[in-house]
């Protein structure tokens, strides 16, 4: 679908969050990969942070940006696969209002082309929590290019056509 370039194109502020109990801050590379698209982009990075594996802190870390009016939308990467330590999806659960599971089967239809039946392994997700957006990626460098390329880029743009995520925001709190 088409961004309008008759529209004025909105920043928006993006939380960035690697969920890993091996990597650093250092070896953060899918990390790195989205900074560098949000940035790029023109949206704003307010935070980037790099937790382990453990719900509760998890929760606690979503719980803090969603609560924060400077946070629009939060992106993690990590944790979404299927071992024992792979519980990302499960603090968004903790945490969300509403599930947006087109984000999901769009995230595995796109990565079949490169990964085949693989994908059925990710457990990638999307929710809304208290206004806020969560968008949650695997951890590998392709899978964080698919999520951002292939997705993201676009529904986080004010002007793509017919419809974003980021027009959606000052109606996310309606009752």
């Amino acid at each position: 679908m088409p961004i309008d370039e008759s529209r004025t194109f909105k920043p928006i502020n993006i939380a960035l969050l690697t969920v890993s109990d091996t990597r650093t801050h250092k070896e953060d590379t899918s990390g790195d990969i989205l900074a560098e698209r949000i940035e790029r982009k023109g949206h704003i990075l307010v935070y980037r942070n790099l937790l382990r594996d453990e719900k509760s802190v998890l929760v606690a870390q979503l719980h803090q940006w969603i609560d924060d009016e400077q946070v629009d939308v939060i992106i993690t990467t990590g944790g979404t696969g299927l071992t024992g330590r792979d519980i990302t999806p499960e603090a968004l659960n903790a945490v969300k209002d509403k599930d947006i599971p087109g984000f999901g089967e769009l995230f595995r239809y796109l990565s079949i082309d490169k990964i085949g039946t693989s994908t059925v392994q990710s457990r990638a997700c999307a929710v809304v929590a208290r206004g806020t957006y969560i968008f949650a990626l695997p951890g590998s460098n392709g899978a964080v290019k698919d999520g951002w390329d292939g997705i993201l880029d676009t529904q986080l743009d004010s002007r793509h056509r017919p419809c974003n995520f980021v027009e959606l925001i000052p109606r996310l709190l309606e009752k």
